[in-house]
Formats: structure tokens, C-alpha cells, sequence
């Protein structure tokens, strides 16, 4: 045998092969992003004094939590919420008493369930509805740009969930699906007016017979069963997210009206059969804040997009979204989760009486012993993840795809091979992120300084035009940390400054005040040290940046371009 290298060698193949091995991972080790943990700590004056006996806190579910659906499967009670272009979609949350839920699961966690790449932020999955029904969990939402309507099932509703059924012939979106006691099965919408539109945000809702044998809509079976909104001569607008329910003899479909911002309802319309023309309630709204002075303290705002769900004991409550606003308008953690009890007069449901405020806490519901969750939703609360696991907890979201191919936890840190692409693109950035749930928080990790060629840190994000990414990368034999923020364009550098080597490690926080951001770093374990000073944080609220999602916090690592 030839030494290895002396003269006449002549490398193997496995020779080749290994040493190419070898190349590739150090070129990957190079580009890696290695975070040692996360964060996050929640401080709103609201959750402060301690509940009273027998209340409940609102919201229920703080944060990005949208559109809620809700269905009850003996003693357990079942929420799907709104994920849009984060995956992965469609969070299930569960409750024991209806106040105090849990994230448990999701049910698009797969690519042959859905291709949401190349969306911006507000596409993708909107306003679901969740029923079980007959030993099924059924989930009827809409990708919006990615596939339209569709229906999903599990026998559990942690998952796992089937591959679609995708619903062709239905437009629009927010579809609801309804087990009538005759044992058909009828499916409602927001769609186009039956003609031409009358004013800008004329809507309809629709009705559909669904075969769930056939797995498909039954052809000719649409009919329309509101046009417009409440009143048509009033143009309201965006009539949408009906939920059909059957009640003492009559069908009564529940829908937000008004828009998704401050004039946000919800509205009641009834008839004896599905055959016949809805009747509006003439105490319409039966939900709304838009009747207050905007003025207020700590206003609850946007309230409306209700579902109902029955207790075993007769008692109805409804969950719908609302907002936490600072600043009269403003609202940065998104549209939330709220519950309040239904009652019932002369054959209508009422959730809240015109004028009155939508209370932060109120009584919870009778007879249901409180159940408490080991990780909560709502109140102060501390998170963090010592990446201590080799599976990512469900509480962090990627954007867009579902391929994780570019992480890893090892039981001790998260790894994250940089991409070449920022916060800006649709592609999918090298980004995990949790939830922004209060208005006044910190969001901190620690990582190892990035080798040449990457920058790796931390950001604030609302979409792809309006963020902040604190991040560091190395400059020659030099460090540099900085700050970049969008702001309704591509992303520039607001501050910057070089640090020391000392361990090779650094820490990075986000500090978040209502209208006010601030981002700080601290070298190994030395003292915070503020960069480019208090920032307005408002630019990661809904009402300037548009959309429906919330702000998300997270650990971000890209490629730099060689001449930065």
C-alpha cells in the first residue's frame, strides 16, 4: 500500500467523498448562528392586581391571537386561531374552564398540507372555524393566494390533522361549517354581492350544502343569505365570518360587520329555515366598542368576530377578537382573544349592551372549577427557552414554509445556518419568533459572536416593510454591533458600534414601552448598553404598518453581502 500523500498516491473515492464532507460542514459551521437561549418577560399595569374570587382575565389568549373558533368535546373546550403566512398554522388551544388555555398544537404543520411561499405576512391562512362532530374534529378555513377553501379533520385535535379537502367551488373566505340535526351539513361564507358591488366593502354572505361522503360541495346548492350587511341602505361594510347555530327552533347566523379596525362589530340575523330570508336583529350590534369615546384608559378596541359554544349545562359564552390599545389607536400585540357570556332575549343573543365597556375581568362561568395551565396565555407571565430539546418548543413560528432544515437544537443551543435573505424578503428568512403578548416587555438572548460573513442577533417584527433587527457581525479582526429598522421600505441602519472579543459571547435585549422600543447589548456578562436610544414602536403597530398579524420577537441570522 502507497502512503497517504507519498508519491504515486492516489486518493479513494470515500477519500474524496470525506474530505468533501469536511468541507461542507466547516463552510456550514462557518455560516452558523449559535444561540444559548431566550427570554421573554410580560408587564401590562392590567394583569397587575390579583383577579378577584370567581373572575377570569381578558384577554384570554394576549397576543397574535385572531379570529378565535371554539367547540367543546365533552369537558374539554377546544380554540383554532388565525396564523396567516407563520408556520406552523392554525394554533389549537385548550381549556378545562374556558379561561385559562393552553397551546397545544397546530394543524398545518406539513408541506403537502400547504405551499405559503413567496405570501407577504397578511396572506395565507385567515379566519378558520372548529367544530367536532361526531367523534371528529373538523377545521374549515381559507389560504388566501395559496390554495383557497378547505377542510381539515382529526380524531385529535393536538394533531395529527389531515391533508385538505380542498373546496373548489366556494370563493371569498371565512367559511363555516354547520352539522344540522338532520344530519346534513351546510357550509357559509363571505363572497362577492350577487351582483355588481354597490359601494366599496358591499359583501355577501352564502350557504352551501357540503357531502361529507362525497368529500365536495353539492353542485346547485348556493343561495344567498345576506346581502350587503344588516341594512343595505346604510351600505355597510364587510359583512363576514358568519357562524351558523340552530336554537329553540330557529337558525341564527352570528357575523363581524364594519371592517377589522375601530368600527369592528358583531351582528345577529335569524330565520325558521334555512330555506327562508335571515332577519336582521334590530338590536344590532350585539358587540361593538366603536360607540365610545376613544379617549378612554387602556381601551379595549376592534371588538367583534364572535363564536358561540353551549356549555353541558345550558350556559352560552362568546369568544371573539378585540385589540389592547395605546394612544387612542394603537396596537402592536395584534388582535386578541376575549370571552364574555351570552344571554338570551325575546329569541335573540346579546354578548355586550351598547355603550358598555368590554371588562378586563369579569366572573368566569358557573360551575366550572378552574383548571390552571402550566404555561399561560394571558396575565404577566415569564417565557424562556434554554433550547434545552431537541424539538422547537410550539410557541416559536417560522414565515412561510415549513422547512426547518436550516436549524437545529442539540439539547443545549439552537443552531441556525444564516440565509441569504433578510426580514425584508418573502422568501424564508433564517427567523424563528414568539409572540409580542404585552405592551410593556423585555425579549433578551445570548449568543456567540458569528464568524465572517454573517450577522446574527435579534428583531421586532410586524411584516416585511416595518421591523428592527439588532444584530452583530464581524468586520475584519473587529466586532460591530447594529441597528437596522424598516420602516415602510427596505431596511436601513440606524446605529452602530464596534465591541470587543472578550468570551466570545454577547447578549442582546429588546425593551418595549406601549409607543416605545429601546435595544440593548452587554459583551459576555458585562452591563447593558443602549443602542441608537429610544426608537418609536409604533411603526410595529397595526394601524402604521397595515395587516393582520401582530408584532413577533425572535432570532434572526443572514448572510451579509460583501460590501457591508
Amino acid at each position: 500500500m502507497t502512503n497517504p500523500g507519498g508519491p504515486g498516491w492516489v486518493p479513494s473515492l470515500m477519500s474524496l467523498l470525506l474530505l468533501l464532507n469536511c468541507a461542507v460542514t466547516s463552510a456550514q459551521s462557518a455560516s452558523q448562528a449559535t444561540f444559548h437561549w431566550f427570554d421573554y418577560q410580560g408587564r401590562d399595569p392590567v394583569f397587575t392586581e390579583p383577579l378577584g374570587r370567581g373572575q377570569y382575565q381578558n384577554p384570554l389568549a394576549a397576543g397574535f391571537f385572531p379570529d378565535p373558533s371554539i367547540t367543546r368535546r365533552g369537558a374539554d373546550f377546544y380554540m383554532a386561531v388565525s396564523s396567516f403566512a407563520y408556520t406552523p398554522g392554525l394554533p389549537i388551544l385548550h381549556s378545562r374552564d374556558l379561561v385559562n388555555w393552553q397551546l397545544v398544537g397546530h394543524a398545518l404543520t406539513r408541506p403537502s398540507q400547504l405551499d405559503m411561499s413567496g405570501l407577504g405576512i397578511s396572506r395565507g391562512i385567515f379566519a378558520p372555524t372548529l367544530r367536532y362532530h361526531n367523534g371528529l374534529f373538523y377545521l374549515i378555513g381559507t389560504a388566501v393566494d395559496s390554495g383557497g377553501n378547505f377542510i381539515l379533520t382529526a380524531a385529535d385535535p393536538a394533531g395529527p390533522w389531515s391533508d385538505p379537502i380542498w373546496l373548489p367551488p366556494i370563493d371569498g373566505i371565512d367559511p363555516d361549517i354547520f352539522f344540522d340535526e338532520e344530519g346534513r351539513v351546510f357550509i357559509t361564507h363571505n363572497g362577492p354581492p350577487p351582483d355588481e358591488p354597490l359601494y366599496e366593502g358591499h359583501r355577501a354572505i352564502w350557504l352551501w350544502e357540503y357531502d361529507a361522503a362525497a368529500r365536495q360541495v353539492v353542485a346547485g346548492s348556493q343561495q344567498l343569505l345576506v346581502n350587503g350587511g344588516t341594512e343595505l341602505s346604510r351600505e355597510p361594510i364587510w359583512i363576514e365570518a358568519p357562524h351558523l347555530y340552530k336554537h329553540q327552533g330557529w337558525y341564527y347566523l352570528l357575523c363581524a360587520e364594519g371592517g377589522t379596525g375601530y368600527n369592528h362589530s358583531a351582528v345577529i340575523f335569524r330565520s325558521r329555515s334555512l330555506d327562508e330570508p335571515f332577519e336582521p336583529y334590530g338590536g344590532n350590534p350585539i358587540l361593538t366598542q366603536r360607540d365610545l369615546d376613544i379617549s378612554r384608559p387602556a381601551p379595549i378596541t376592534t371588538a367583534g368576530h364572535a363564536d358561540f359554544v353551549q356549555l353541558a349545562d345550558g350556559q352560552w359564552w362568546a369568544v371573539f377578537l378585540a385589540t389592547r390599545a395605546y394612544q387612542q389607536t394603537y396596537y402592536n400585540t395584534g388582535r386578541e382573544s376575549f370571552l364574555l357570556p351570552v344571554s338570551w332575549k325575546d329569541g335573540w343573543p346579546h354578548i355586550l349592551p351598547a355603550g358598555q365597556l368590554i371588562p378586563y375581568r369579569t366572573d368566569k362561568p358557573a360551575g366550572l372549577a378552574p383548571v390552571p395551565v402550566s404555561d399561560p396565555l394571558t396575565g404577566n407571565f415569564n417565557w424562556r427557552d434554554d433550547f434545552n430539546d431537541t424539538q422547537l418548543d410550539s410557541h416559536w413560528s417560522l414565515l412561510r414554509e415549513f422547512d426547518r432544515s436550516w436549524l437545529k437544537l442539540d439539547g443545549h443551543n439552537l443552531r441556525m445556518q444564516a440565509k441569504p435573505v433578510g426580514l425584508d424578503s418573502l422568501a424564508q428568512p433564517a427567523f424563528v419568533a414568539r409572540r409580542q403578548q404585552h405592551m410593556h416587555f423585555t425579549a433578551s438572548t445570548a449568543l456567540n459572536l458569528p464568524e465572517q460573513g454573517i450577522s446574527a442577533g435579534i428583531a421586532a417584527f410586524q411584516n416585511e416593510t416595518y421591523h428592527y433587527y439588532l444584530g452583530v457581525r464581524k468586520q475584519g479582526t473587529a466586532y460591530q454591533v447594529f441597528l437596522e429598522q424598516a420602516s415602510g421600505a427596505k431596511p436601513r441602519q440606524i446605529a452602530a458600534r464596534s465591541v470587543p472579543d472578550t468570551d466570545g459571547k454577547l447578549r442582546m435585549k429588546i425593551a418595549g414601552d406601549a409607543g416605545q422600543i429601546e435595544f440593548f447589548y452587554a459583551v459576555g456578562e458585562g452591563i447593558w448598553q443602549s443602542l441608537g436610544g429610544s426608537q418609536d414602536a409604533r411603526l410595529l403597530s397595526t394601524e402604521v404598518a397595515g395587516g393582520f398579524v401582530g408584532t413577533t420577537l425572535g432570532l434572526h441570522a443572514r448572510l451579509e453581502q460583501k460590501d457591508e
